[in-house]
């Protein structure tokens, strides 16, 4: 009798333990089809054109697997993790994307979360809320644009991390979310990775000094019957003067600079029109060097789309949208760009399905040399998640 009641208060105990864990899902996302592009590059008079195609992953998203988990304290209070990692099925490495999300947070019922980790930027949260496209990796999207160039439109991941519009993610990042209050939901985070040296003696070529990355960002969602609208602002700043002697810090040429303040801020807005829903968005990013603030080099893009189910099984959008990319000095660029995008979904399941992908962008040089680049993507295969 002793051992059976021994073996039940273990069988209880360990039941209680059970009960106490977090839930953890597994989920992601597996997509493979046929991908290809066309390029034409015109500069100074002089055209080149290439062409590829062939079978590649994630024109539609990005291959990856995730855990998530979350426990609760009681009281209102939870605590939640999440853990995503890029998948390769083709068998190639892209460790710049590997770690998509790795952060753990606390929640409390009707004030609120924080959370620690890499993690996706205010931005980058409100475009997946309010693109017509989902962020597909097809070219076409001006407010989600990728990577240029065929190589990287066919057989490839796409562009899902840090890309010319926004900055999409960032490590060492803590996030604060509001409960919704009203319609509202509150955002915000800041993100610090600093280091400081000091010289390790004279006459040495190890140099001091401070190699500091810090950023912010704050952005509001407010939701009214069938209208979302999302207002939201971020910047970045990075400083790096680990050398005795600095060379001129410019930030002309791209959109990302070492001693340089990257500001960025979108505009989105949808609304449910029952067979279709329709969506405005705007952008603009402006990178300024910290020791001049006349070197600078900035892109804004605003997109028109709707997104609709035809039939039960069939889902279809498009989108177009323009803009212009320049910054300062003789050697500043000076660009006008368009892009379009049209796509479909045919469901199978509530997680299968096939899709079709086609867009276009075009930019012109504001310039005595008229370059201009053009490419037409297109990706058709078959996506699945779990």
């Amino acid at each position: 009798m002793k051992k059976s009641l021994f073996a039940i208060a273990a069988v209880t105990a360990f039941a209680g333990a059970a009960q106490a864990q977090s839930s953890v899902t597994v989920y992601g996302i597996l997509d493979m089809g046929y991908v290809g592009a066309n390029e034409r590059d015109s500069i100074s008079g002089t055209t080149t054109k290439q062409q590829v195609s062939g079978f590649g992953a994630g024109a539609q998203q990005t291959n990856r697997l995730g855990f998530r988990g979350k426990e609760d304290l009681g009281g209102g209070t939870a605590a939640f993790f999440t853990f995503e990692t890029e998948l390769t099925p083709q068998g190639t490495s892209y460790t710049s994307n590997a770690n998509r999300q790795s952060f753990i947070g606390l929640s409390q019922k009707g004030i609120g979360q924080f959370a620690i980790g890499t993690q996706y930027t205010t931005v980058h949260n409100a475009v997946a809320k309010t693109d017509p496209g989902q962020l597909n990796n097809i070219a076409g999207n001006v407010i989600n644009p990728q990577a240029t160039g065929v190589g990287a439109s066919a057989g490839s991941s796409g562009s899902d991390g840090n890309n010319l519009s926004y900055t999409a993610r960032a490590n060492n990042m803590v996030t604060l979310q509001s409960a919704n209050f009203a319609g509202i939901v509150g955002n915000a985070f800041y993100v610090q990775n600093n280091a400081n040296s000091t010289q390790n003696g004279v006459g040495t070529t190890s140099a001091g000094g401070n190699v500091n990355n810090t950023g912010w960002g704050l952005g509001a969602d407010y939701t009214w019957k069938k209208l979302l609208v999302t207002a939201n602002y971020q910047s970045f700043k990075g400083e790096n003067n680990t050398t005795t002697s600095a060379a001129a810090v410019t930030a002309t040429g791209g959109l990302t600079a070492t001693n340089a303040t990257d500001n960025q801020m979108y505009l989105g807005a949808t609304y449910d029109f029952g067979i279709l829903r329709a969506y405005a968005n705007y952008i603009n990013r402006k990178v300024t060097a910290t020791a001049n603030s006349n070197a600078y080099v900035k892109r804004s893009a605003q997109q028109i789309g709707v997104r609709g189910n035809w039939t039960p099984k069939i889902q279809s959008w498009v989108s177009a949208g323009n803009g212009n990319f320049n910054g300062s000095g003789t050697s500043g660029p000076t660009v006008n760009f368009t892009g379009w995008q049209v796509g479909t979904n045919y469901i199978l399941s509530k997680r299968t399905n096939l899709y079709a992908i086609y867009g276009q962008e075009q930019t012109s040089s504001v310039s005595s040399t008229g370059n201009s680049y053009g490419l037409s993507n297109y990706g058709v295969g078959v996506r699945h998640t779990f």
